[in-house]
């Protein structure tokens, strides 16, 4: 079997923290932005994590390289 390969899109999407969590974006800050808070709009800008662990072990799989 071949190495395998890095999923190209979950590769620019997640990044994997020096203590092996997965770093994820949040959604909803594209548009429709006016009606949002400014509260809201400064907590979408800061990335959150992959909460569960087997969302986690799936993302680490298509991480690897």
């Amino acid at each position: 079997m071949g190495k395998m390969k890095t999923h190209k899109g979950a590769a620019k999407r997640f990044k994997v923290t020096g203590s092996g969590k997965v770093r994820r974006y949040k959604a909803y800050k594209s548009h429709i932005l006016t009606k949002k808070t400014a509260k809201r709009k400064r907590r979408l800008r800061q990335a959150g994590l992959i909460a569960t662990t087997g969302d986690t072990k799936r993302m680490k799989r298509l991480l690897q390289a």
